[in-house]
């Protein structure tokens, strides 16, 4: 089979590209998932290229089966089946739209189903542990930046159970500290707004007023005046917005800390949050809308958590079990 000529190259390319413009501008997809979709289309087009194939109209839906075949076989993961398969129909579907092709050759693909995995948590008394080794370490040393940011982090984070990036995309007027609620950007920018506890609202506090100023940059008289000061809520040492990969760090340090889990990875305080919410009887909706799912097949898994740790109780404690 011969190579694909130049021209026959650029209609894959261009249509590649006017579909990035459409998730990203359209869609308001976040970057992560432009980039997910962006290698999904661009690792088919190479096969369809290899297989002779080098017209959008020229592709079957034996092809797409073929392609999915290939990573099957290299035994993805079901997660990243359901991508792929999501970024075929997502795509085709547009080209369609568009009217790059007549039919869709993906419309009667299917999507493998998700293996679920029920998210590890950390129990509240791993909440009271992490909390309480924070507080220790700032009776020793209470104007240390990194902890006073680390536990305004850990207690913001449980709290409301917002994600890293949105954490970190946190200004100082995001939070409205007489409400106790925070607003925040979440996934196809879209805003919610979340309350939090007074822990949280002290360990801010103490952040904003005391930890936040060392970090700030220096005024110098030499150099010109600053036209906007720096907004953002979380700092880095060197004055700016704070470094989502530092702040996983520090938080995967601060659970290795723990003796008696293998939990692990900044996201846990997500589940964490949520999982205890559901615990409490919070309303599966309202936890829904906390978290800023957009389906509530995603956040009933926090139910599944539930019953998964209540059943764990009833066989270690009731005499019949």
């Amino acid at each position: 089979m011969g190579a694909p000529t130049v021209n026959e190259d650029r209609e894959f390319t261009r249509a590649s590209e006017a579909f990035e413009r459409y998730l990203t501008y359209e869609l308001h997809r976040s970057p992560a998932t432009v980039r997910a979709y962006r290698s999904d289309m661009s690792d088919f087009f190479a096969y369809a290229a290899r297989h002779g194939v080098t017209h959008l109209t020229d592709i079957t839906l034996d092809m797409l089966r073929s392609w999915l075949a290939t990573h099957h076989h290299r035994r993805s993961a079901r997660s990243s089946m359901a991508r792929r398969t999501s970024t075929l129909r997502s795509f085709f579907s547009w080209a369609e739209e568009e009217e790059l092709m007549q039919t869709n050759p993906a419309l009667k693909l299917s999507t493998p189903k998700k293996t679920q995995h029920l998210p590890p948590v950390l129990t509240e008394e791993h909440m009271q542990t992490v909390t309480q080794t924070l507080v220790t370490a700032l009776e020793a040393d209470p104007l240390d930046p990194r902890l006073l940011r680390l536990h305004a982090v850990v207690e913001l984070l449980y709290s409301t159970g917002i994600r890293i990036s949105e954490l970190t995309g946190l200004d100082l007027d995001s939070v409205d500290r007489a409400n106790r609620t925070v607003r925040v950007l979440g996934k196809g920018n879209k805003e919610r707004i979340v309350p939090f506890g007074s822990p949280a609202l002290v360990a801010l506090n103490r952040w904003v007023t005391r930890g936040r100023p060392i970090w700030l940059p220096a005024k110098n008289n030499a150099q010109p005046a600053v036209s906007s000061p720096q907004p953002a809520l979380f700092l880095g040492p060197r004055g700016g917005r704070a470094n989502p990969r530092q702040i996983r760090a520090d938080l995967t340090t601060l659970l290795g800390t723990l003796d008696d889990t293998t939990a692990s990875g900044a996201h846990i305080f997500r589940h964490t949050a949520a999982t205890h919410l559901v615990n409490g009887g919070a309303d599966i909706r309202a936890v829904q809308e906390l978290l800023g799912h957009s389906s509530l097949a995603t956040t009933q898994i926090y139910t599944h958590v539930s019953v998964d740790r209540l059943a764990s109780a009833y066989l270690g404690a009731h005499p019949r079990a």
